[in-house]
């Protein structure tokens, strides 16, 4: 794997570029989680089996404060080792964390990733905000490029800045000496909102994924860099038996921007996950074979992509 030096000019990013000297630190092979609410997380910590998740000093988490549109504070946090409480609830002000009751497949990517590359660090960047879309006016907020409402901040903007601010830091494990972060993969679950939303949004899911990925991956500075999609799912737990109408057009959508990318790959498990009474979040359960899933799904994709 090659180690990125810097990412585009517009974040004014350095990647393992920090003025220490290089050989000093850690490196860390880093992974962008983002997405909406099922990758913000709706597990509870108090139903983890016991001794299922062991922290690990080797995994390390940069979780940006979730914002809506136009709001400032997005995007900031701070490094820490990895450990529940991430899901929702979660808040920082970039001094400290305060972690909720709640995690999202980060917990348990971050093990199996972890148990996977045994001689390697990990590093994840996370930004998800529930009930947000990809098209523009869709949900709660959106993550379309082109937003221009307001200050013309949306989810792009908050998820750039999360990754400017982690990268920011130049010792994220905190041991006196600079470390190099180098991009391994990006995971993206979300769809629900422009499945909920209406025909034209679940039309333009397709589009609006392509461009979304690219940048990152732009933002980023791997063109082939791994990206893995959650396939999303629908309860049925509504009067007519479906809680997304547009559903269908959205997993679709999802499927073909995998088929024509060969970097790509499509995590379909949510298929059989249970729901929480809300109809809209997986369970604890859920959550625990997501994060498994995803990163089977990313470590076979690494394999032939991002090196």
């Amino acid at each position: 794997m090659r180690c990125v030096k810097k990412l585009i000019a517009a974040l004014g990013l350095c990647i393992g570029s920090t003025g220490f000297a290089a050989t000093e630190g850690n490196t860390y092979r880093l992974y962008f989680l983002g997405g909406q609410s099922n990758m913000e997380g709706y597990g509870y910590t108090n139903e983890l089996p016991k001794g299922a998740f062991k922290a690990n000093d080797r995994v390390k988490i940069f979780a940006g404060q979730p914002a809506l549109d136009n709001q400032t504070h997005g995007g900031v946090g701070l490094w820490q080792t990895l450990e529940p409480g991430f899901g929702t609830g979660f808040k920082t002000d970039g001094k400290k964390n305060m972690h909720s009751g709640r995690f999202g497949p980060e917990l348990f990517f971050g093990q199996v990733m972890a148990n996977t590359y045994p001689q390697e660090r990990i590093a994840i960047i996370k930004y998800a905000v529930g009930g947000t879309g990809l098209a523009q006016g869709v949900g709660y907020g959106n993550w379309h490029p082109d937003f221009n409402e307001g200050a013309g901040l949306n989810q792009y903007d908050h998820a750039l800045k999360t990754l400017r601010n982690a990268f920011a830091d130049p010792d994220i494990d905190g041991d006196g000496a600079p470390d190099t972060l180098v991009p391994a993969g990006i995971v993206w679950m979300q769809g629900e909102a422009d499945a909920f939303d209406s025909q034209a949004a679940a039309d333009d899911y397709r589009a609006n994924l392509q461009r979304l990925m690219d940048l990152l991956r732009a933002a980023l500075r791997v063109d082939d860099l791994p990206v893995v999609i959650g396939k999303i799912t629908d309860s049925g737990m509504s009067e007519d038996g479906t809680v997304m109408d547009y559903i269908k057009t959205v997993q679709d959508a999802q499927r073909d921007y995998v088929k024509s990318d060969t970097c790509a790959a499509y995590m379909t498990a949510t298929e059989d996950f249970g729901y929480l009474d809300d109809g809209w979040h997986y369970n604890t359960e859920g959550f625990i074979r997501m994060g498994t899933e995803f990163a089977k799904a990313m470590s076979k994709l690494e394999d032939k992509c991002g090196k």
